[in-house]
């Protein structure tokens, strides 16, 4: 049987890099996958690849920090697979400038991607669970559910020119702390994995200037120069970046039924570096 056989498996940011590795990892042990991008085709698309491979997916495209996506992404969840067990915040991306040069608009928008959102989604999944769980314990059943939040190692130990990104990525962590407190009760194992140097759009080298990335209506710069890259290989214990499946392995451990004893905690899966 599947680690994952049948459990309803919710993930943000699913259409491209660690987002859309996750949710075809969670698939291939027997998760049923809702997911999200804010870009319809890439989401179809995993889903397309999901179905492929004779998997159960569903997808709700739309901006995670937009009032009411929650609630329908939840709901998808419930009325398309009648159930609730994992939900993994992974839906971000970096807008970096150093303090002086950020703005209200960039400063704001970080903490709505990396902090509100998944609030959001959560406070819109605690009625479902608590209901669940409560009518379980009553017929005398413990089923453990699993939230894993995704941060950063700049959430850890901050990083230069990222002073809204890593803000957020540190309010995830105290948000993660604080709800496996309060889930405790309903069986609910709530953990964070903070990541490394993952190869993603985000982190891809560029020559002379940085990329320039869409993210709904708003473009970003992204990117890592060639050079950053080979001074990170160096200090990278295992002697390289991550990729993307490297990411997903790491949220996986967090939801299987081996970790139902596991809650309150953050694991930095950066191949060893430490900044």
């Amino acid at each position: 049987m599947n680690k994952l056989d049948q459990k309803v498996c919710l993930v943000t940011g699913a259409g491209r890099g660690i987002g859309r590795a996750i949710a075809l990892k969670l698939a291939s042990e027997g998760g049923r996958i809702v997911l999200n991008d804010i870009d319809a085709q890439p989401a179809e698309e995993t889903v397309a690849s999901i179905k492929a491979s004779g998997g159960e997916a569903v997808a709700v495209p739309g901006d995670v920090t937009a009032d009411g996506f929650a609630e329908k992404f939840v709901n998808m969840a419930i009325d398309q697979f009648s159930g609730l067990d994992v939900i993994v915040n992974n839906a971000g991306y970096s807008w970096d400038t150093v303090i002086q040069k950020t703005t209200d608009e960039q400063f704001d928008a970080m903490l709505d991607i990396h902090v509100k959102a998944p609030f959001k989604v959560l406070r819109a999944a605690a009625g479902p669970i608590r209901e669940m769980a409560k009518k379980e314990a009553e017929e005398g059943r413990r089923f453990n559910r699993k939230v894993v939040n995704i941060s950063s190692i700049g959430g850890l130990f901050g990083n230069a020119g990222q002073i809204g990104y890593a803000a957020g990525k540190t309010a995830l962590i105290g948000m993660t702390k604080t709800l496996a407190k309060e889930w405790g009760r309903y069986a609910v194992n709530v953990n964070c994995v903070a990541f490394g140097l993952i190869e993603t759009r985000m982190t891809e080298p560029f020559e002379n200037e940085p990329n320039v990335i869409q993210v709904g209506e708003r473009q970003v710069t992204a990117g890592t120069s060639p050079e950053f890259i080979g001074f990170l290989n160096k200090m990278i214990p295992l002697g390289r970046p991550g990729a993307p499946e490297d990411a997903a392995n790491a949220v996986y451990l967090f939801c299987i039924p081996e970790s139902d004893y596991i809650s309150g905690e953050v694991v930095l899966a950066s191949g060893g570096l430490v900044i």
